[in-house]
């Protein structure tokens, strides 16, 4: 090292706040995920009371679970990965500071205002104008902390997570603010720019994008940074993980129409969102592909690493949910399928399988490191963690699999004489199982992750804050 160039600290405070938090807010989100699985059995179990309803709540659990749980586990695995790979510090940490107080100030306001019933009634994007323009701001301030880090780099190649990471960024920015152009009608209270069916085309473009982007992109940046970490092998293929980058952020922009099949979309949109929902599969499983080759040479490590197990596992479930979502997209499978609880089953394969477990492993990665510790607290507790979470998916999905296709061909077998077979009703009354084995799948879950925040806090508990340090002198690129 140059002794005439002192090494400068990493700003890893924020990413040790944005970690803790995250273990926290994936507490409060599948607590309140499990409580309305509950009152889908027990509907009783509302008490009366109209902000415990199931349709207060729901979107709580949503907001939680995405922008709490996931967001605060993208800004710590994105702050980490950007100062590593571009070897400096963090790019205005005081702005990067006002991103975590702004964002949990965000969540705060979801959690007080949903239960009361403002909402904007649109899906993944609830939230009131207020809170929106908060929002908007925490997410510019985001893009300039990342790309101002990246545009001070001290390594000439960018490091393809970031690419994940940045498109991510750029994207959940514009989607945001073009779906919540709104007219305020009030302090808590406005109405939509767009109306009618392009009012459904713009909510189904963010919303599937916000899966695309949010949920997919930037947990990608997760994988391409922390696996091979974890793993101590270099990427499988970079060349296949710059074409999985292309592929996919040009080909998911467009498979938002196959959420409306048999609307008042024209029908030529909707076979546009077909087309490219199944394109879509190819640099899916590319990217799984990469990932879970990644361990070549290296496939012993998942007896003994758990962390690495939740990571690889994640992967898996990630094909799956990519495989799914493509298939669901078919106009003739979509007539079954829409409005039926398999596609709740789809979306939790993807967010307890693919963004939960991934998540889970990364923060695993962070949380010694962060605070001086070799391992977490207890390594058995992350095993244990894993196969608790991993049951109660099975379960959870599973459930909701046969649920659905018995929905789907209940409400649509018809008599003789035309007349519908089964009353809606009756369909109801089927499912009811289905529910109770999906309630104790979300409870098994959520049981997980109290495991983790129990590891968490004797590892923090035990540890202290350690300031990492940028080298004087680089020589390329960090995987």
């Amino acid at each position: 090292m140059n002794e005439q160039t002192p090494p400068v600290p990493y700003h890893d405070t924020v990413v040790r706040q944005f970690t803790l938090m995250a273990v926290v807010w994936g507490v409060v989100g599948m607590l309140v995920g499990v409580f309305i699985a509950a009152q889908l059995a027990w509907p009783e179990l509302n008490f009366g009371i109209p902000w415990l309803s199931y349709g207060r709540l729901r979107p709580l659990h949503t907001n939680a679970v995405i922008f709490a749980f996931g967001g605060c586990a993208l800004f710590a695995t994105s702050y980490w990965c950007v100062q590593r790979t571009s070897q400096v510090p963090l790019f205005m940490p005081k702005l990067a500071s006002f991103t975590f107080w702004g964002w949990q100030a965000v969540i705060v306001a979801a959690a007080i205002s949903l239960p009361l019933g403002y909402t904007s009634g649109k899906e993944y994007a609830e939230l009131e104008w207020p809170i929106d323009i908060l929002i908007a701001a925490v997410w510019v301030s985001y893009a300039v902390v990342f790309f101002g880090t990246v545009g001070t780099r001290k390594v000439r190649h960018i490091y393809v997570a970031n690419w994940f990471y940045g498109s991510f960024i750029l994207t959940v920015a514009i989607l945001h603010i073009v779906q919540s152009a709104e007219i305020p009608a009030g302090w808590m209270k406005s109405y939509s720019a767009y109306a009618g069916v392009q009012d459904a085309m713009v909510q189904w473009w963010y919303g599937h994008n916000a899966v695309g982007f949010f949920l997919t992109a930037g947990f990608l940046g997760m994988m391409y940074y922390f696996i091979p970490k974890q793993a101590e092998r270099p990427v499988y293929s970079y060349r296949l993980s710059i074409v999985h980058f292309w592929a996919l952020i040009f080909t998911y922009m467009w498979a938002g129409p196959h959420h409306l099949h048999y609307t008042a979309l024209p029908d030529w949109t909707q076979s546009v969102g077909m087309l490219f929902s199944l394109i879509l599969l190819a640099p899916s499983w590319g990217g799984m592909i990469n990932g879970v080759m990644t361990l070549s040479g290296a496939w012993h490590k998942l007896r003994d690493d758990p962390v690495l197990r939740f990571m690889i596992v994640a992967l898996s479930f990630y094909g799956m949910a990519t495989f799914e979502g493509p298939m669901m997209s078919i106009k003739t499978v979509n007539a079954l399928s829409h409005y039926t609880d398999w596609t709740v089953g789809h979306v939790h394969a993807g967010a307890l399988g693919w963004v939960g477990l991934i998540s889970m492993g990364c923060l695993y990665f962070l949380i010694p490191r962060l605070f001086g510790r070799k391992a977490m607290h207890s390594v058995p507790a992350i095993e244990l963690h894993f196969w608790i979470s991993t049951i109660g998916i099975v379960l959870y999905i599973a459930a909701m699999w046969i649920a659905g296709v018995m929905q789907g061909l209940m409400w649509r077998a018809v008599n003789a004489d035309g007349t519908l077979t089964y009353t809606f009703v009756e369909a109801v009354k089927a499912t009811y199982p289905f529910y109770v084995v999906r309630f104790l799948g979300g409870l098994l879950y959520l049981a997980g992750m109290v495991v983790m925040a129990w590891n968490t806090w004797m590892t923090v508990a035990n540890g202290r804050a350690v300031r990492f340090h940028v080298p004087a002198a680089t020589t390329g690129a960090a995987a």
